[in-house]
């Protein structure tokens, strides 16, 4: 029978569920992006915020679920990229805000944080979506709050409500977003909410989770790991395990059946799998010696082990304390070693943060002045703490930061909160080429307001394309694309689809290029070789004789070219 209410522990155990279906089905939301490109990423960002969180509250046995909640929510908010993982982040931050000071969570305080949850996540975006994530845990939000002001429910009732309405209102996401429609997939945040929903769910009713169904495509089949860290509260202290073999005469698979049944009966955790010749034997229980004996009246016992896991959980705690106090210690020497650095170097006036992916990138903001590289970008989102340990570490009173990718600027925007005494500045360059154009734009001399109001309408002004290639079959904005298929994405849109990448730059140049641009720059990927990128800088030019061409390479992965003009 489910608990009635939660505790610290139970809660994570749920939070871990979740992370774990997350994973499991991280692929399948990953292929639900609109866009047919090679970094989709909903999945894997969101599945790497959890692995965050469940770093965070690993090793913490917290009865409080308040405090369990606050742990998760730090793990998520530091791990937290793209922006899919970053509402995540923030649905979790105001889910622990909405539950402050409950050891216990009932149904009311699950729905109160939902709505807290919601709420935070909102905030957190500057121009909110309907149709996406957002959408989903609002819903959830509002329908979880009207079912328990009904009458007194359970939470087993209020968590299946939460999965019926997040259901319902992902299955109406086509409908807000004519793209999604017209891909024939719902939207893809959502869909990774409502998977780490049902994990909480299943890890509530006791199920396994290799045993539930998100709903998004094949859940992956795991082979049993026990994992003894993982565990809450020991209820059996002997973790036994042992194969029977050479059955004795009379033995029947019925008696096996019955065996067991009888475990169950004695303990938990119970594995009891293999054929009438060889069955594996796993049980947590207080008493192995029984355990033992029964198997014995079965057949031939090999690879016994027993463990105390009480003892290995006293070992592993006084082990957990000792390095905590000893990372606590170096921490502070640090701290100090900083502090004292700092106060020997005072702070310079301005310094720049840039995202960039790709050698070539990287190189060209190091010689333009940028102070720290941030790795990552299209195919892999830096966290937020990435992003604030780069602005941390400049040393200047002011800070630009350019997350040079749309999918990073919430995440940038969420660092520049949390930074300590900077006063941080950042652009919303959506590719490293507006980026560029920003840094340039860069005066020294001019103040904070000057430089991000100058800055910003430097990177604007950059006009860019891509050229990459369809992961999968698809019509979008009545393109008909095929898996493989060349395409050149400009603003946003699918502009242009073929076979042959040159050709499709060369068609892609003239949507890029407007009346008064004097520059265009070819940045070429690290599947593209310096020979080809050459030829079609050529040919550029001759396209536009009366506009500079620059060739320059990029190193970027997955995008053959990218193409600006300004």
């Amino acid at each position: 029978m489910s608990q009635q209410a939660i505790d610290g522990l139970l809660l994570k155990e749920m939070i871990i569920a979740g992370a774990n279906l997350l994973e499991q089905n991280r692929e399948a939301i990953d292929a639900l992006n609109v866009f047919p490109v090679p970094d989709g990423d909903t999945g894997t960002n969101m599945s790497l915020t959890m692995k965050s969180t469940v770093k965070e509250i690993a090793a913490q046995d917290l009865p409080s679920a308040a405090k369990m909640a606050s742990q998760a929510s730090r793990g998520a908010l530091k791990g937290a990229r793209g922006n899919s993982g970053v509402i995540l982040s923030q649905i979790l931050r105001g889910f622990s805000r909405g539950i402050e000071g409950c050891d216990t969570i009932d149904a009311e305080a699950f729905a109160k944080g939902l709505r807290s949850g919601a709420d935070t996540a909102y905030k957190a975006v500057m121009k909110p979506k309907e149709g996406t994530i957002l959408t989903v845990i609002r819903v959830i939000a509002e329908d979880a709050q009207r079912y328990v002001a009904k009458k007194p429910r359970t939470v087993a009732e209020l968590l299946d409500k939460v999965i019926r309405s997040g259901e319902a209102i992902l299955e109406k996401t086509p409908d807000m977003i004519p793209a999604l429609k017209q891909a024939g997939v719902v939207d893809s945040g959502g869909q990774g909410l409502l998977t780490v929903l049902k994990g909480w769910r299943a890890a509530y009713n006791g199920e396994k989770i290799e045993e539930t169904s998100a709903g998004v495509g094949s859940a992956a089949t795991f082979e049993f790991e026990d994992d003894h860290e993982a565990l809450g509260e020991l209820t059996f202290k002997y973790c036994t395990e042992f194969v029977i073999q050479d059955m004795n005469e009379g033995v029947t698979e019925d008696d096996i059946n019955k065996f067991r049944t009888r475990l169950g009966r004695i303990g938990d955790c119970v594995v009891c799998v293999g054929d009438f010749e060889f069955v594996k034997v796993h049980v947590h229980t207080n008493d192995p010696g029984k355990a033992i004996q029964w198997a014995c009246a079965l057949g031939d016992l090999i690879n016994l082990k027993i463990d105390n896991m009480a003892e290995e959980r006293k070992e592993r705690m006084e082990k957990a304390e000792a390095e905590q106090k000893a990372t606590e210690k170096k921490r502070l020497e640090e701290e100090a070693a900083a502090a004292a650095e700092k106060e020997a170097a005072p702070l310079k006036e301005y310094g720049m943060v840039a995202v960039s992916l790709g050698e070539g990138f990287s190189s060209i903001f190091t010689d333009l002045g940028v102070d720290h590289i941030v790795e990552g970008g299209q195919t892999m989102n830096p966290s937020i703490e990435d992003i604030l340990d780069a602005i941390n570490g400049v040393g200047a009173k002011n800070v630009i930061v350019l997350p040079n990718n749309s999918n990073v600027i919430l995440a940038a925007s969420q660092a520049a909160e949390l930074a300590d005494d900077v006063n941080v500045i950042v652009l919303p360059t959506k590719n490293v080429a507006m980026g560029i154009g920003a840094v340039i734009a860069f005066n020294p001399e001019a103040d904070t307001e000057e430089n991000r109001a100058e800055m910003t309408a430097a990177a604007e002004q950059v006009k860019t394309g891509q050229i990459t290639f369809a992961v999968r079959d698809t019509v979008f904005e009545d393109k008909e694309i095929k898996e493989g298929n060349i395409i050149g994405i400009h603003n946003g849109r699918i502009e242009t689809v073929g076979e042959n990448i040159h050709d499709i730059a060369l068609d892609l140049v003239g949507h890029v290029v407007e009346e008064g641009d004097s520059l265009i720059t070819i940045y070429y990927g690290q599947d593209t070789s310096e020979e080809d990128a050459q030829t079609l800088g050529g040919e550029v030019a001759e396209q536009f004789p009366d506009l500079d061409v620059e060739v320059q390479y990029g190193g970027q992965p997955l995008y053959y070219y990218l193409i600006s003009a300004e």
